[in-house]
């Protein structure tokens, strides 16, 4: 119990004992998961009792507010494991820090970063478009940080499965946006970015798009997120912290016959944080300028989606496989998912 203070979340093998020991642990406000053996062996007493008297305390009714049935494990340490992968992915996402470039925003809905702070705690760093300009031109005028760029572009292109259809230029550019990007985050002591006006305003300053930039960075394990939408980062920060796998921030199309095509222009190619999948590299579907990767994610794929709620408060999460990637008249990541 001394080190009980310390702890972010309390795992209970829950054999035996008086039930007075166990509900200490359940009223000092801490997550709780209880473990417990029923074909496993030996059988737990609180497999027969833990609902009636820790969660319902002797009455008709939950009286428990830090956990509930979905907190309770059978035999199945797997559920123990994705439990405490999803409260350390929220631990790491309540007070987490980012950086807005152009400022914080939300897609038709203007408190979305005030909601974001409240909700998450998030703490969003700005970076005007002015500094960022400045940041930009000292990069251009250092002949590492420029040759860097070029070395990384030559490389990038040479990944298997990978095809230019835009100008050289663009891709050089996006890694020397992408070198930037890094470096803001490093001042700021953080791991995530996203970009406002990223359709417009950072076009004529990068002499690119964004779109590769995001991509590359959110290969290499920081989050990257364009349009600087906060009614929907917050869910991405939340995705990546508990898979440990770069997420794609995505617009879904209306959902039919049980598919939904999600597309945009700034999918990872490390879906499952390991293979490099293949890519044309294009324009940006809106500007057609720019580069932005089309991914050929891989069928087959089962991939965990949150559609998040304006206000904060609902958030809907289901399961979806990939059933193919085609390249329609829309943002130029593209995937049709079906529930598996």
């Amino acid at each position: 119990m001394t080190d009980l203070a310390g702890a972010d979340t309390v795992l209970l093998y829950a054999a035996g004992g008086p039930s007075h020991v166990f509900q200490q642990f359940r009223d000092q406000g801490k997550d709780v998961i209880y473990f417990l053996r029923h074909k496993s062996g030996p059988v737990s007493l609180w497999y027969e009792i833990v609902s009636p008297i820790q969660l319902r305390g002797r009455t008709g009714e939950r009286v428990t507010k830090n956990f509930d049935e979905q907190d309770v494990v059978v035999d199945n340490m797997g559920e123990v494991l994705w439990r405490l992968r999803a409260l350390c992915g929220l631990k790491n996402t309540m007070g987490s820090r980012i950086v807005a470039i152009g400022g914080a925003s939300g897609w038709a809905h203007p408190r979305a970063p005030e909601l974001a702070k409240e909700r998450f705690k998030l703490d969003i760093q700005t970076v005007s478009y002015p500094d960022l300009t400045e940041l930009i031109k000292a990069a251009r005028a250092d002949r590492a940080a420029v040759a860097l760029a070029q070395k990384r572009a030559e490389a990038y292109l040479k990944l298997p499965g990978t095809t230019l259809e835009t100008e050289y230029k663009f891709v050089e550019n996006a890694m020397l946006l992408d070198r930037v990007f890094r470096t803001i985050m490093k001042q700021a002591d953080c791991r995530s970015i996203t970009i406002n006006e990223c359709m417009g305003t950072i076009m004529p300053i990068a002499e690119t798009t964004a779109c590769l930039t995001l991509s590359t960075l959110n290969d290499d394990g920081y989050m990257a997120f364009c349009e600087s939408d906060f009614v929907v980062v917050p869910s991405g920060i939340l995705l990546s912290n508990i898979s440990g796998r770069p997420v794609f921030l995505n617009d879904p199309t209306y959902p039919h016959k049980g598919l939904i095509t999600l597309a945009h222009c700034t999918g990872p190619r490390k879906m499952d944080g390991r293979t490099v999948e293949p890519a044309r590299i294009l324009t940006h579907f809106e500007s057609d300028y720019g580069a932005a990767p089309k991914v050929e994610m891989r069928k087959g794929q089962i991939t965990s989606n949150i559609l998040p709620g304006f206000k904060a408060e609902r958030w809907v999460g289901l399961l979806g496989e990939i059933v193919d990637s085609p390249f329609l008249a829309i943002c130029r990541d593209q995937i049709t998912v079906i529930r598996p």
